[in-house]
């Protein structure tokens, strides 16, 4: 789905109006009933069912609006629920002053705040709320929120945050974190920190690729009625959003009558001394994202660990150094008879650093003829002289750098790569005639054509070792799967299921527990829950 600004947003509407006759109070109906339907499944995935208190920030624009929707339709979800609405009543116009009526019509609580001594005077009841509802500025605030508004946004984010609170609330966002520019640029403190967002018909850039993106906490994005045919019409940015649609053409169900030989011939080269688990990490990934053979070509010295982990995949040994690392001996006709019949390489994860192995790294990208996926020591292989990358005899080359191996290919610095992760990643893809997937919070997948794609699921429970390994195997598995023809479209499904299984493996624990093989063993969870949101949506 293809990112808006705030002024395509508006146009949007505007046209959902003028064509299909949907009015703006019924497209504000629909939003704030679609976001409290949403924030009524935060809460019980939050452990709140039902939450104590309720408390919706509204500010006077069309946010708050949708705010008083939200609130009337969460009422029957807590014992109770309040406004506090940063403007006088008669301040309000419109779909808003008729939201706001209709919230006091059925005995909805309003308090009414001025200025900052208004607000510090129902703080301490607001961060006593289990759950907070960011509506206070939409998606076309521009500038510094400042006065009432401004403290409140700070408070709330201290409420989130406060490691001494014994239940810190939940914070939610209506369209976006209050603060939160929406066209990408980086904003100005304070930002609101949601937890949770729900923006409404398509994704704003702001809350993909901004510096400040991750203040909208994991993101929703639900229909209020304008066609998708209209986002895609009216959007122009290249920004797009990985969300199911986007796969909606691909054949995920398999036949009755399919075999192994349909769904790849996976070759994963990885693992050294001391590093073993990332072979058998990224070959069990392979095997639970659905590749139809899966084999693992690593040391000599580290085999019987490797195969012993796990009997479904096959192995190769390869020679060692003497540091149990692979062996530059290992090129030539020995490696040629391994690679025979595959359908992709997938070659870094704990390879280790020797320049022997290095140089059968740089060998193997070169000469090879398969796509190839490159992550993890694969890329160390290539600091400093990123541009040999190009030099090969594959039309495809996948690869998968976070942002210190991004700042090593390209002789720079962390802080350059995260300056504008968005240029950094199409320029490398370009530059390097290759796709490139620079991990991180929303992650970016980028061709050689200049298409792109950001994606935002996952969690924190991916920030640890063996991470990166797991994507490697899913990746080479949805290559064997679904081939080269779209890889862009491929990889993206690699990058989503990924996240995906971090989200499935985070449910009901607490995410600092989560280690990289729980997200493997739950990418066949997240696969189903991809076919059963696009069987709903048919």
């Amino acid at each position: 789905m293809r990112a808006l600004t705030a002024a395509e947003m508006r146009e949007v509407d505007r046209l959902t109006t003028e064509r299909h006759g949907i009015s703006s109070l019924q497209l504000m109906e629909t939003a704030g009933t679609r976001a409290a339907n949403a924030f009524a499944r935060s809460m019980r995935d939050a452990g709140l069912e039902p939450p104590r208190e309720i408390c919706v920030l509204c500010g006077k624009g069309n946010n708050g609006g949708d705010g008083f929707v939200v609130a009337r339709h969460l009422r029957s979800a807590a014992a109770n629920v309040f406004v506090v609405l940063f403007a006088g009543e008669e301040e309000l116009r419109g779909d808003a002053a008729t939201n706001f009526q209709r919230w006091r019509e059925v005995g909805g609580e309003v308090v009414f705040v001025a200025d900052e001594p208004g607000w510090e005077s129902v703080a301490a009841r607001v961060m006593g709320a289990d759950v907070i509802i960011d509506a206070i500025f939409g998606t076309g605030f521009r500038g510094v929120a400042a006065g009432a508004m401004g403290r409140a946004i700070r408070d709330v984010n201290w409420k989130s945050k406060d490691a001494k609170a014994v239940s810190p609330a939940l914070i939610l966002a209506v369209d976006t974190p209050s603060g939160l520019p929406s066209d990408g640029e980086a904003g100005e403190e304070p930002i609101l920190k949601a937890h949770h967002t729900v923006t409404f018909t398509a994704p704003k850039v702001g809350q993909l690729i901004s510096r400040n993106a991750a203040a909208a906490g994991s993101l929703s994005v639900v229909s209020i009625g304008s066609p998708v045919a209209l986002v895609e019409e009216i959007g122009k940015s290249v920004v797009r959003w990985i969300e199911p649609d986007e796969f909606a053409d691909m054949p995920l169900v398999r036949k009755s009558d399919g075999h192994k030989g349909l769904y790849g011939n996976i070759l994963i080269v990885a693992g050294s001394l001391g590093k073993s688990g990332a072979a058998v990490m990224s070959g069990s990934a392979a095997l639970w994202s659905g590749a139809g053979l899966v084999t693992v070509a690593t040391p000599d010295v580290v085999l019987p660990i490797v195969a012993g982990a796990h009997p479904e995949y096959m192995t190769e040994p390869l020679a060692a150094t003497k540091d149990g690392t692979i062996a530059r001996s290992n090129l030539g006709e020995r490696f040629v008879a391994i690679a025979k019949g595959r359908t992709v390489i997938a070659i870094g994860p704990g390879l280790g650093q020797d320049e022997q192995t290095q140089e059968f790294v740089r060998s193997v990208v070169k000469t090879s003829e398969l796509p190839v996926v490159l992550d993890a020591d694969g890329l160390n292989a290539f600091t400093r002289r990123a541009d040999e990358l190009r030099e090969r005899n594959s039309k495809f080359l996948a690869i998968t750098p976070h942002p210190g191996e991004m700042a090593r290919l390209l002789g720079g610095s962390v802080k350059d790569v995260e300056a504008d992760r968005v240029k950094t990643a199409t320029d490398a893809a370009k530059r390097w005639n290759a796709h490139v997937i620079l991990k991180g919070s929303h992650t970016i997948v980028a061709a050689p054509d200049g298409r792109m794609l950001v994606n935002t699921t996952g969690n924190a429970g991916l920030s640890k070792g063996g991470s990166g390994d797991v994507l490697t195997g899913v990746l080479a598995a949805m290559t064997g799967q679904f081939k080269t023809d779209d890889w862009l479209q491929t990889l993206s499904l690699g990058v989503f299921l990924h996240g995906a299984a971090a989200d499935v493996a985070g449910r009901g624990t607490d995410l600092s527990g989560i280690v990289a093989s729980d997200v493997a063993r739950s990418v066949p969870q997240a696969r189903r829950e991809l076919l059963r949101e696009l069987q709903r949506r048919d």
